[in-house]
């Protein structure tokens, strides 16, 4: 199960909004016996909602790679449900756009424009493809182009475009469309006079037809050998030969160079390319690509590959592995495949390949005093490679600098552990620990190292004038709160000194340096009441004022006089909890007296109590009111309770899960009694909801206590018994733990749950674990048990709903269910007496 959605999600995504269809006002609160009626089309929750659901967003910005430059990309609104509702392929744990030969997105970039740091007038861009639909852009090392994906569905391609800079110019760079199933299709050569991109292949022809005839049973078979394997639950996985023969049409490319002529040269010939990844000398390219058999058990990324290293011409140079299907790990969270693992070009050097291999079998309950060895292999390939490091824990990345600085993690999971070691990987320096500890402690955390992209356009650590100094970014987590910084770091000592902290009442997070002495950087600062915006902030010299880049209007004014608090109690055991309590505008509690109060929260494990006692987050964050949390109800008087702390924790040997239940129901009780404390609300009008492991933590509260009068779990997973091998940070089996699985399965106490529960899932939900099927047999078994619930499927949506009809209608069912089961339910006693 994923976790929490955040605030700020990742890539490029967006598409303009076509014309929705209709949609019908909110009725009355619906009672149980209206619900067999209301259960046809999309509806409307009451405006105050609806306006949160097209609340202008603030546009995104790229910083580009000489740091003087920005482009702005801005989002539209929410997709329709008649675009979300296109056609959809479910492959190999993928979905594609067949017709586009895309991943299948709805939402992308409508707009791009340019503007200098230093300030001035914003620079349009003069022949964007209109209506524009980006979804992809990256600047060229030099800073001369920007290189960007349009995806045009009602022609089924996706376009390459390239910007000149210079002249604030779009144009299309090829006719023939990419293929962007697998990546975004392309990436920039070294010297920036072209990209490697994987293309369509010309004259490959329509899709396999099926013929809707069985040909045969699907059979799958194993041999078994006593070896015990963690087999996940996977979604949209392959079923049958028909299947696997659309999927590797819809995965086949033809690798290419394009120069900025629009010339291509074919790079070998079409294959499974999953990979492309080009040196920083700009010879070689890092080549993976799928081979047979393929699987119907496990995604695309564990099936057979090959990986090569091949010229420019498409010769294969080296072959770095030939990898076989991984069908099951190891039991455990720290176990890995075997062989070749997280393989990539080193960044400061010509040629160079970098990757780990376990040395414990992969597996985690072996002793074994190295784990992980990481080797270096440098082209031509034509010596053995050399060992870099060799680990007690598992590799997990490396920052580059030069031949004598490389920045080198490692971490096991089940320990929390992690160390960073500072390596010379072309000198004789012995490894140097820079850091040692645990990544649960939020309040030692140093911060990120800087690193900024070379001429080449690959990134490398920013080592200060000195050369033996480096930068650090970090949340800052403090017992008041975080508190962002930038330091510069002393690789000869280790010390730190603090070149930026921000400061109440604002919260204000470095994003980049704008110079290498760090003499002037790239913030956002926000407030309560203040979006984020973009400063220019000088370090040097005499403290100035930090100069706006933007100015982003607030995006609900309307409730700009919501005010926070972030609050600290304490757990019947000792542990310390935070939350973030939210009041809606003009409410006064000494005034007012109590309201309903929605508490929203997710669940997180820790292997120290000290680390799930600290504080998390800031109060002086940006009130930010979106249609996807519990927020959006301050707008219909409700308090919130925001995110208070549900630590599982298990010291030592103990497995958090075990006493899971009764972790649970002691933070929830603490955040209880804290909000009834303070007077803003009453026992008896208190919801609990959440949303993927947040919906199993609200069936699990309805079930094990009488804290709340009512639930709303959206997308969740009810019985762990159709996730036997381990969900979100349990990594024992089913059959290892049948006690804990069962206790945990609210599904198993069904009958216990007595206050009404309202249940949400998309229908074509593809995270693992979450499949519908858990929402239905829930919504069936307390119905059959004599329960209140309410299932609503939305059509089409995955486990982040994307439709706008979908989002409104979200919310109207959220407000229906409060305003009947909590502002205005009968005492609980009448209640009672009424079952």
């Amino acid at each position: 199960m994923t976790s929490r959605l955040h605030r700020y999600a990742g890539p490029l995504l967006l598409i303009a909004l076509l014309a929705a269809p209709p949609l019908t006002q909110a009725r009355a609160p619906a009672t149980d016996a209206a619900t067999a009626a209301d259960t046809t089309g999309y509806r409307l929750p009451p405006p105050e909602l609806q306006v949160l659901v097209d609340a202008p967003r603030a546009p995104r910005l790229s910083l580009s790679p000489r740091r003087d430059l920005v482009a702005y990309l801005r989002s539209p609104a929410l997709p329709g449900i008649d675009v979300v509702a296109q056609p959809e392929l479910k492959l190999g744990g993928l979905r594609i756009h067949p017709r586009t030969y895309s991943a299948s997105r709805f939402s992308f970039v409508d707009d791009l424009w340019l503007q200098a740091i230093e300030g001035g007038e914003e620079r349009r861009i003069t022949g964007l493809p209109q209506p524009l639909a980006m979804d992809a852009m990256s600047w060229s090392p030099d800073q001369r182009h920007i290189a960007f994906t349009q995806v045009d569905a009602k022609a089924g391609r996706v376009e390459l475009w390239v910007v000149d800079v210079a002249a604030a110019r779009a144009r299309r760079l090829i006719g023939q469309p990419l293929n962007t199933v697998v990546g975004t299709g392309f990436e920039w050569l070294p010297d920036s006079q072209g990209l490697l991109v994987q293309l369509r292949p010309q004259g490959q022809g329509e899709p396999p037809a099926d013929a809707g005839i069985p040909t045969g049973p699907n059979i799958q078979e194993t041999a078994g050998g006593g070896v015990v394997q963690s087999l996940r639950t996977f979604q949209d996985l392959l079923r049958n030969p028909h299947d696997e023969a659309v999927f590797a049409h819809f995965l086949t490319t033809q690798i290419a160079r394009v120069d900025l002529r629009g010339r291509v040269t074919p790079v070998g010939t079409p294959d499974l390319h999953v990979g492309m990844a080009i040196s920083p000398d700009g010879r070689h390219i890092l080549r993976q690509r799928l081979e047979r058999p393929f699987s119907y058990l496990v995604p695309y990324s564990r099936f057979p590959r090959r990986i090569d290293v091949v010229a420019l011409d498409g010769r294969v140079v080296h072959t770095v592995a030939t990898l076989p299907l991984v069908e099951g790990l190891p039991t455990g969270n720290d176990a890995v495949p075997t062989g070749v693992r997280r393989v990539a070009w080193r960044t400061d050097a010509p040629a160079t390949l970098v990757w780990a291999e376990a040395q414990d079998g992969g597996d985690p309950s072996v002793e074994a005093a190295v784990r992980d060895r990481v080797y270096m292999h440098a082209a031509p390939f034509r010596t053995q490679p050399q060992v870099l490091a060799e680990l007690s824990m598992r590799y997990a990345g490396t920052a580059w600098g030069n031949g004598e600085l490389a920045l080198l993690n490692e971490y096991w999971w089940r320990t929390r552990q992690i160390r960073e070691w500072r390596l010379a990987p072309d000198g004789d320096r012995a490894p140097q620990l820079l850091r040692e500890g645990s990544y649960e402690d939020r309040y030692a955390d140093p911060g990120s190292p800087v690193t900024v992209p070379d001429a080449n356009g690959f990134s490398r650590l920013l080592v200060g004038a000195d050369g033996n100094s480096i930068y650090r970014i970090g949340e800052g987590a403090s017992p008041e709160g975080d508190r962002p910084f930038l330091d510069r770091q002393s690789l000869a000592d280790g010390r730190s000194e603090r070149l930026f902290h921000s400061q109440a009442p604002w919260y204000e997070m470095p994003r980049a340096l704008l110079d290498d002495d760090a003499t002037r950087i790239l913030t956002t600062r926000e407030s309560p009441i203040e979006p984020a915006n973009f400063f220019v902030r000088t370090l040097a010299g005499t403290a100035v004022d930090p100069v706006a880049l933007t100015a982003f209007e607030h995006p609900t004014p309307q409730l700009r006089d919501v005010t926070k608090e972030q609050i600290r109690y304490r757990r019947n055991d000792g542990v310390e909890l935070t939350g973030t309590l939210y009041l809606p505008p003009g409410y006064d509690p000494q005034r007012d007296g109590p309201r309903p109060l929605l508490m929203w929260a997710y669940p997180q494990e820790f292997k120290s109590a000290d680390a799930a006692s600290q504080v998390t987050d800031s109060p002086y964050r940006f009130n930010t009111v979106s249609y996807w949390g519990p927020l959006a109800y301050l707008a219909m008087g409700y308090v919130v309770l925001d995110d208070p702390a549900m630590p599982i924790v298990g010291e030592g040997d103990a497995e958090p899960n075990d006493t899971y239940i009764g972790q649970l129901v002691a933070s929830a009780q603490a955040a209880v009694d804290e909000v009834v404390r303070r007077g803003v609300t009453e026992r008896d009008r208190i919801a609990i909801g959440g949303h993927s492991y947040g919906a199993f933590m609200t069936a699990n509260l309805l079930a094990h206590s009488d804290l709340f009068r009512a639930g709303i779990a959206r997308s969740g997973a009810y019985n762990r018994s159709l996730t036997p091998f381990g969900f979100q940070a349990e990594e024992r089996n089913y059959w290892q733990a049948q006690d804990t699985y069962q206790q945990m399965s609210p599904f198993n106490h069904a009958g216990k749950i007595r206050e009404p529960i309202l249940l949400i899932h998309g229908e074509e939900d593809n995270n693992s674990g979450t499949f519908p099927l858990q929402s239905e047999r829930m919504y069936a078994a307390i119905k059959g048990l004599g329960g209140t619930t309410r299932l609503v499927m939305l059509p089409r949506e995955s486990h982040g709903y994307r439709a706008r009809e979908s989002i409104l209608h979200m919310l109207h069912e959220t407000h229906q269910w409060l305003e009947t089961h909590v502002r205005n339910a009968p005492p609980r006693g009448q209640e009672a007496a009424a079952r």
